[in-house]
């Protein structure tokens, strides 16, 4: 093993990256040896994986629960759809998917937009945390999102919600005549070189938009390389590089942890560099730091343990400094 790390680490130093000033990479994996709950530790360098571990029993071929990194990958077919105009753009209002809003007692949500559920501003109270377990015991998730109260006029204010991401799948669902899984496939999982597993549907059968989804630690990490690369693999253009940069764009912050949200990506400094991250319950990560062509995947347990938010903790931390450069 200790042989493999330092070639590895010569390799990287002949490529002009270490990440520290010294073998940090011996450090992370010593340090991701230690976390029970981590399953998977892949880096790639300018579409080069120059690092890729498993531990505690996963394997390279076996699909994590990526929780919410989900919802990145639907706000990629979002804009997917858009460019293919099966969506009009982000300024559409919802309520040309779901009529019922224009019968809604609060006429203000027929103002919420594709841009709003994108960025977590629809002011629709959330169907997360406290409030995650009615929903998805709930008979119908999409009508139960709808119609929950506004805490905030539309575009405004950001508050965490998987119930946006799930409208947005049964908005793909309509407009795609099709289903978000197989949306998924045609337009990301085959361009990829890759088939996306089934993922759990709501009781009306619309896949899960936000929560759930099935990846290999490698397929997370041909769609970070995606982003990376501006939406383009080759010549091929498959999301649109004008949407890679939108949803890079700080659109809210959220009132917990002070992260700032785009279109379904999470933004903040890492190790002194502005990164973009996919972020999943339980420590499923996809970061793209563009100024360092660097792609960083972990999965983890996802289960509801004691030990899960500090083991989140742990893992960025192992990222941030021994994987990600600091600054000089």
């Amino acid at each position: 093993m200790r042989g493999l790390v330092l070639v590895v680490v010569a390799a990287l130093a002949v490529a002009g990256f270490s990440p520290a000033g010294e073998p940090s990479f011996e450090r992370a994996l010593a340090a991701a040896k230690e976390l029970p709950r981590l399953h998977s530790l892949i880096v790639s360098r300018r579409g080069e994986v120059i690092l890729e571990r498993y531990y505690n029993g996963a394997r390279a071929t076996r699909a994590a629960n990526v929780k919410s990194v989900s919802k990145s990958v639907v706000s990629a077919l979002v804009g997917i759809a858009i460019d293919r105009r099966l969506i009009p753009g982000v300024e559409t209002p919802i309520a040309t998917w779901f009529p019922e809003l224009k019968n809604d007692r609060d006429a203000v949500k027929q103002a919420i937009t594709i841009e709003d559920l994108l960025t977590m501003r629809s002011g629709l109270e959330s169907t997360s945390n406290r409030n995650y377990g009615a929903w998805v015991q709930s008979g119908n998730w999409v009508q139960y999102a709808l119609r929950r109260p506004l805490f905030a006029t539309p575009g405004t204010a950001m508050q965490y919600s998987t119930g946006n991401s799930h409208l947005l799948s049964a908005i793909l669902s309509t407009a795609t005549r099709s289903s978000t899984w197989r949306f998924a496939n045609d337009q990301l999982g085959k361009p990829l070189g890759f088939a996306l597993a089934r993922w759990p549907q709501d009781p009306q059968g619309v896949y899960f938009g936000g929560n759930d989804m099935l990846m290999t630690p490698r397929q997370m990490l041909a769609f970070g390389e995606l982003y990376l690369n501006r939406g383009r693999l080759g010549g091929v253009q498959i999301v649109p590089e004008s949407w890679v940069e939108q949803s890079f764009v700080p659109r809210g912050r959220s009132p917990i942890s002070g992260n700032e949200y785009g279109y379904g990506w999470w933004i903040r400094e890492v190790g002194g560099h502005r990164a973009y991250y996919a972020w999943g319950f339980g420590g499923q990560y996809v970061f793209v730091v563009p100024t360092l062509d660097l792609v960083v995947v972990t999965t983890s347990a996802s289960t509801v343990a004691e030990d899960r938010r500090s083991h989140r903790r742990d893992v960025f931390d192992l990222v941030e400094q021994l994987i990600v450069e600091p600054p000089s």
